[in-house]
């Protein structure tokens, strides 16, 4: 037979040991993403709205229309050399690019808009230095990240071959999430 003294010191220890495993099982519960994640997608005033105009030019000096991409699926995913989760989520843009072009004409096109005030020379620097081929385009004067309502890079937004923004992605966002919502917007936008 135990000592009821014991009984009584080893309880409390125990009592904590159950706590600590039970908090950490719900804290790795809570942190796990789930599957089709969605939690990135925001409200925004653009949403079933034709996208605002943007008329600049790219990384190569060459002129971008964002209307003359009409007619394609177009993701803008708005940018800084120096942002920690804009630097994680490029090998998934890489990804994605990649994704997209075997489906060829029917593939979105992905085009990375700057923050205003990043450096040129950094941002030439990081997608040298880097995989990814596509069209990086410069926002002088900060007014295409004010037009769309960028708060915080990365953002990332989803606009129809009719030019109509779909969807809004706050956060970085891996190749396989950017994809499947991609699909659900081709698949919303072709029912009939």
């Amino acid at each position: 037979m135990s000592d009821p003294i014991s009984r009584r010191r080893v309880a409390p220890i125990v009592v904590l040991v159950v706590a600590a495993v039970l908090g950490g099982l719900f804290w790795v519960l809570a942190a796990s993403k789930p599957e089709n994640d969605t939690s990135g997608i925001i409200n925004s005033h653009l949403l079933g709205k034709p996208a605002p105009s943007v008329r600049s030019t790219t990384l190569d000096d060459e002129p971008f229309d964002l209307a003359r991409r009409k007619g394609s699926w177009v993701v803008l995913n708005f940018f800084n050399s120096t942002c920690d989760p804009c630097v994680a989520e490029h090998p998934e843009l890489v990804q994605f690019v990649e994704q997209q072009s075997t489906l060829g004409p029917d593939g979105a096109e992905l085009y990375t808009i700057l923050q205003f005030g990043d450096r040129i020379d950094n941002v030439r620097a990081f997608f040298d230095e880097r995989d990814g081929d596509w069209p990086v385009v410069r926002d002088d004067d900060g007014g295409i990240n004010v037009s769309f309502g960028v708060a915080q890079v990365p953002e990332t937004f989803i606009i129809d071959p009719d030019g109509i923004v779909r969807l809004r992605w706050a956060g970085a966002i891996d190749a396989e999430t950017l994809a499947a919502l991609v699909q659900q917007q081709r698949v919303a936008y072709y029912a009939p």
